[in-house]
C-alpha cells in the first residue's frame, strides 16, 4: 500500500494452502483495513465470503491502484505454476524460511527481478544503483526491469572474416 501506482507494486498474493488458517484471514483483513480492494479466487471466497471474485483477467492485471488479487496455491510448485502462467516477468517475491523453497523459486521463475523476504518495491533503478529511471521494461529483451542509462546501451558487433563459413 506504500505506492500502488509503481511497477513494483504487488498485484497478486499467493498463499500456500498449508497457511490458510494462520495467514489468509489476517493478511486479507490488514489489506482491507488499509483501504485495499481484495479480489479472491474461489478457494479464498470459501474462507472469506463477501470479497469480490477474482476473474481470469485479474491474474494478468497490473492494477496500479489499491487492488490485489488473492489465491490459494499448493506449495511452491503451485505458486511457480501460477506465476509462470500469469506473470509479466517483471518482479516476483517469495516469503519463505526454507532454503530449498527459495532455491526452487529462483531456479524456476524467469523474471527480471526475484526477491526473497523483501518487498517488491525494491524493483527500482535507484535501488539497484542505476540512477534515476528513464523507463520500465516488462519484456524479456533488451533491458529487463528498471531501465537506467546503462540499460539503454546497445551493442554493435563488428565481425571481420576472410571467407570463413559455419560448418
Amino acid at each position: 500500500m506504500r505506492r500502488t501506482g509503481v511497477c513494483g507494486a504487488a498485484e497478486t498474493l499467493l498463499i500456500d494452502s498449508g497457511a490458510i488458517e494462520t495467514h489468509l484471514k489476517p493478511l486479507v483483513q490488514d489489506l482491507l483495513e488499509a483501504g485495499c480492494e481484495v479480489r479472491g479466487s474461489a478457494a479464498v471466497l470459501k474462507v472469506i465470503p463477501g470479497l469480490k471474485p477474482a476473474t481470469e483477467e485479474d491474474w494478468r492485471t497490473e492494477y496500479l491502484d489499491a487492488v490485489i488479487s488473492v489465491a490459494i496455491v499448493d506449495g511452491i510448485g503451485g505458486a511457480i505454476d501460477h506465476i509462470n502462467t500469469y506473470s509479466s516477468s517483471h518482479t516476483e517475491a517469495v516469503l519463505a524460511e526454507d532454503p530449498a523453497v527459495v532455491a526452487r523459486f529462483f531456479s524456476e521463475i524467469d523474471s527480471a527481478i526475484l526477491l526473497h523476504n523483501a518487498s517488491t518495491q525494491f524493483a527500482d533503478g535507484g535501488e539497484f544503483g542505476m540512477g534515476g529511471e528513464i523507463g520500465i521494461s516488462t519484456g524479456k529483451m533488451h533491458a529487463r526491469g528498471p531501465v537506467g542509462v546503462e540499460q539503454l546501451t546497445s551493442f554493435k558487433y563488428r565481425v571481420h572474416g576472410t571467407g570463413q563459413i559455419r560448418p
